[in-house]
């Protein structure tokens, strides 16, 4: 490439820099503020980003995509983590265990317990979902396999398990997290085998979590 392509390109990279930039910010904005208030306007999320409120509808034509965008970010992120967890190759329960500690603290049960039913789910987000699912029956037959995790516990049981620890909250982020981890140290103990008390009733159906989104 010439000096005069470098010169015309490099202003088309900031552009797209700062357009990844804005992005972020947005996402960062829309996961802080609709998870504190799901109705919440979407004029709120461009006043928390900094962003004017054509930057936001540029990238986003209404609340519901940017809900499904948020959605699959955070069912990305959960991805990522179960991956990461079957890629280790050391103790199955070490592995299960750091699995849910990371998932807890990235957040990927709060989207799904705040925007369930405030959008209508898209196909991509139902095909991410079911990558996630089976990839997270894979872990748990390995931990179960290993003699580590009790034989009743479903993915639809951990579904809503990040749920519940994602529903802790309190003024303070810092704290939140740490209260967070607290519970999950209890539930992991709660997880391990042997089991001492069979768990009453069968595990939630798939259908009964998926048919919150409509």
């Amino acid at each position: 490439m010439d000096t005069a392509e470098t010169t015309r390109a490099t202003p088309l990279s900031g552009r797209r820099a700062q357009a990844k930039r804005n992005d972020q910010r947005v996402l960062d904005a829309a996961r802080a503020v609709f998870t504190t208030d799901p109705d919440a306007p979407i004029a709120a999320v461009a006043e928390r980003a900094g962003v004017g409120i054509s930057v936001l509808y540029r990238r986003y034509r209404s609340k519901d995509e940017l809900l499904q965008r948020l959605s699959l970010d955070g069912l990305q992120r959960y991805v990522t983590e179960v991956e990461a967890a079957l890629a280790d190759t050391g103790d199955p329960w070490s592995a299960f265990a750091t699995f849910m500690r990371r998932a807890v603290d990235a957040g990927t049960g709060s989207l799904t317990l705040r925007f369930a039913g405030n959008f209508t789910a898209g196909e991509e987000l139902y095909r991410l979902g079911r990558t996630a699912y089976e990839a997270t029956q894979q872990l748990l037959d390995r931990t179960k396999a290993a003699g580590a995790l009790r034989d009743d516990i479903a993915v639809s049981d951990l579904s809503l398990i990040f749920e519940q620890l994602q529903a802790v909250r309190v003024a303070d982020q810092q704290r939140t997290d740490q209260l967070r981890q607290r519970y999950l140290a209890l539930l992991l103990d709660a997880m391990r085998a042997p089991a001492t008390t069979p768990l009453p009733g069968p595990p939630p159906q798939w259908e009964e979590i998926t048919r919150r989104y409509g």
